[in-house]
């Protein structure tokens, strides 16, 4: 496939119709009044767009593999680019909901693991490059963020700390105990279920991760997943206020009013003291390159430096 321009396409997909976005057009209609959730979000979109021309020098053309996280509704004319962490897996049930013809009612009636068959969902890779420009234009396109640390540390507990996430164990526990450990035990090395945060953390941090391979979608930068600067996102949405947000773009795109984005209940959630302990044991020297390496994020999705970092 060929790939196709960021620049005109994406500009246009921004405008949109007569040089205007989705979002503009419904500004301008009855539907909706001027609210104080629509300027939060006009005002998300300025930051990222003033954060994307201070820091991006130049453009890059997209490839069809950049878009495998954007989820495609054709029927609400919908692009989700989702982030693990950041309640995917209730979005994605959302999304088989809206796409499903009927077929699902309500999203928590999914099993979870459903929602992470990829034949359940269409994404916009699977597309002709036409196709693929068309819904870039035309459909509202929306991701959700959240705290990078917070989010980073959420991945390390499910991913590292659950006993049954055994693949993901013997995947990357084993070669970080195996790098990143004095005197491993042959248990350990074997296993790969006991990795400690301080390990992972240099593991993120060492050359060779990225040089051997992509990071893991878990623990992979959002502006690497979703390329905010490239495609301009209508919406962008927040873990810290999940439910207003996913309830603006459910109206938004004229979703049947009987779709409800799934309350959470998880008293489990890493939160920001948790994600404080956890860096507790991390050297100033090691938060400030892992800040590093996540500032992007930082700066993009307007998070401010966590208070519990040594850095300043």
């Amino acid at each position: 496939l060929t790939p196709f321009s960021a620049s005109e396409d994406m500009r246009s997909s921004w405008q949109g119709k007569a040089g205007r976005s989705p979002l503009q057009a419904l500004y301008e209609s009855d539907q909706f009044e001027q609210s104080s959730l629509q300027a939060v979000h006009q005002q998300r979109r300025e930051m990222l767009s003033n954060v994307c021309s201070r820091y991006t020098r130049k453009r890059r053309l997209l490839q069809p593999d950049d878009l495998r996280h954007l989820v495609v509704d054709d029927t609400h004319g919908l692009l989700y680019c989702y982030v693990p962490k950041v309640a995917c897996t209730n979005w994605k049930r959302v999304m088989m909901v809206l796409t499903g013809q009927g077929k699902y009612q309500d999203p928590l009636g999914i099993p979870a693991h459903e929602a992470h068959v990829p034949s359940n969902l269409r994404t916009l890779s699977e597309y002709s490059v036409p196709e693929i420009n068309y819904r870039l234009r035309s459909y509202l396109k929306f991701v959700f963020v959240r705290e990078p640390f917070e989010r980073l540390v959420s991945a390390y507990r499910n991913k590292f700390t659950l006993s049954y996430n055994t693949a993901f164990h013997k995947r990357y526990g084993t070669k970080i105990i195996r790098r990143h450990r004095q005197r491993p035990s042959d248990r350990a090395l074997e296993r790969g279920d006991d990795v400690r945060f301080e390990e992972f953390v240099y593991y993120l941090l060492d050359p060779r991760t990225q040089q051997e391979e992509p990071f893991n979608e878990h623990w992979e930068r959002v502006h690497s997943l979703c390329h905010p600067c490239i495609i301009h996102y209508d919406v962008v949405g927040k873990y810290e206020t999940l439910a207003e947000d996913a309830n603006y773009i459910l109206q938004l795109v004229g979703a049947d009013t009987s779709v409800k984005f799934p309350s959470s209940s998880k008293t489990t959630r890493t939160t920001d003291d948790m994600t404080a302990q956890f860096f507790q044991d991390i050297s100033p020297f090691y938060q400030r390159r892992l800040f590093n390496l996540y500032k992007m994020d930082y700066l993009l999705f307007n998070y401010s430096i966590p208070s519990y970092l040594r850095i300043r």
